[in-house]
């Protein structure tokens, strides 16, 4: 599957999660967080797509909702367990 269409499933997904994404711009990767009544995600918008993808398959992973498709599970399983950023930017 294109890169292009795996973020697109993520972004879809995280917004099925009832969560608002959004790209911004900052020294950091990106994650899940809490803003008064609002649940968000953050992903920083000068990350490659590869980048996008890690940040938003390892929150969809790290909130292990029932009900995901195939494909993303898959794409959760090979990005996150694979590792693609170790050598994240610290936070």
């Amino acid at each position: 599957m294109k890169k292009t269409r795996q973020l697109t499933l993520l972004e879809e997904t995280v917004k099925t999660l009832g969560y608002t994404l959004r790209y911004e711009k900052g020294t950091f990767l990106g994650g899940d967080c809490r803003l008064k009544e609002d649940n968000m995600v953050v992903v920083n918008k000068f990350l490659p797509i590869e980048g996008k993808i890690y940040t938003l398959a390892k929150v969809i992973g790290t909130l292990n909702p029932a009900g995901l498709s195939p494909d993303i599970r898959k794409i959760i399983g090979s990005v996150v367990q694979r590792g693609l950023f170790n050598k994240e930017i610290r936070e």
